[in-house]
């Protein structure tokens, strides 16, 4: 294949109205996955539908509020799904394999790099992967969050040119449409650019469908060199479409030269979540910023949330903004009894000999606060 694409369909495409599956649309998405296979272009498709599918199955009305009675509709639904893309798929010629993600699969270097591999050679294979979040045995500490920020983190493992967000929405508006008459489509702008965030929402209802997550996952996407599109997933030809260039929508574009990240950057800004924050000084976040420096304990204030050794978490400046995040090398707890503290007195403090470092810089990216 000459180029790649990420394809990532939420459940208001995938379902009729949430209640249960869309073959029709199924079938007509599994031909134009064709169609741009036959234009040397592979796909990687990131599916919703598995819960609305299972409670259709066990006839349960409205969706419930008990993790258990979800992750078991989950269960139900995930093989529904993909004998409706095996099938319709297939119908086209392509060959479907089904990968289901937790955290941990991002988190752990050695995971992430094996699934990078595998997820490469099967497009090399020329089949057509189809991801989810493993939602049978995800709890909300250990979830991607959402699906753009999974489409996001599989665009940069599967080494994609491109991520499209199929949404009901006819793209990024300059503002609410039901609340500014005049609001337009941005048809094309650097997925940087801070002008965008008021345009987007707050990723509710109100917020243009969860615009607010997109933009996140098009930043996500851009510092791995990648550009998005978003777009409205119900229209006739969308993905030959785009090819040609005659499908309106917004296409957020992704920095070039020094502006993309390494591979390990990449990693720390794409597949992995927050799980804390660490508040520093003036003088290590000025520090910090110049992207040469580990974070030292004498440098940390404070610390939010429960995390882990190996953790992700932020480093915020004493005003909140995030100036870093990095792979800590102490827990929340251990870390508390250490703020402030210089390199000899790490041992006294903790009982025991400890590192030097909270992050070290190898393990520290540079954020700006712009990673959502």
């Amino acid at each position: 294949m000459n180029e790649l694409w990420v394809v990532k369909l939420g459940s208001s495409l995938i379902t009729q109205h949430g209640r249960c599956l869309d073959r029709d649309w199924i079938a007509q998405m599994a031909a134009q996955i064709s169609q741009l296979h036959s234009r040397g272009i592979g796909a990687v498709v990131v599916s919703s539908g598995a819960v609305a599918a299972g409670l259709q199955a066990l006839q349960m009305d409205g969706r419930p509020e008990e993790l258990e009675e979800l992750q078991g509709a989950a269960a139900v639904g995930q093989p529904l799904v993909m004998q409706a893309w095996s099938q319709a798929l297939r119908d086209n010629g392509l060959r479907v394999a089904q990968i289901l993600l937790s955290h941990d699969d991002a988190r752990l270097r050695e995971r992430y790099l094996n699934l990078r591999a595998m997820v490469r050679r099967l497009v090399e294979y020329g089949v057509i992967p189809i991801i989810n979040e493993n939602d049978s045995v995800c709890t909300d500490e250990i979830k991607f969050g959402d699906n753009d920020r999974l489409a996001a983190m599989v665009a940069d493992l599967a080494g994609a040119q491109r991520l499209v967000l199929a949404t009901d929405q006819w793209g990024l508006l300059t503002a609410d449409p039901r609340k500014d008459p005049t609001a337009r489509r941005i048809t094309r702008a650097d997925a940087g650019d801070a002008r965008l965030d008021a345009m987007a929402g707050d990723g509710g209802k109100l917020g243009q469908g969860g615009m607010r997550t997109k933009l996140d996952a098009a930043r996500r996407s851009a510092r791995s060199g990648v550009n998005t599109w978003i777009v409205h997933g119900r229209q006739p030809n969308l993905l030959p479409g785009l090819v040609d260039g005659v499908v309106p929508g917004t296409e957020l574009l992704a920095p070039t030269g020094d502006g993309v990240w390494n591979a390990r950057r990449r990693w720390l800004g794409t597949a992995l979540h927050v799980e804390g924050d660490v508040i520093i000084d003036a003088g290590a976040a000025k520090v910090l910023s110049t992207g040469e420096a580990s974070l030292l304990p004498v440098g940390v204030v404070d610390v939010r949330g429960e995390f882990l050794s190996g953790d992700l978490v932020r480093c915020l400046d004493p005003d909140g903004h995030e100036v870093a995040r990095g792979l800590i090398n102490y827990a929340a707890a251990d870390m508390l009894r250490l703020c402030g503290a210089k390199g000899h007195e790490i041992e006294a403090r903790l009982g025991r000999e400890g590192d030097a470092e909270v992050i070290h810089r190898d393990n520290l990216l540079i954020s700006g606060g712009d990673l959502g």
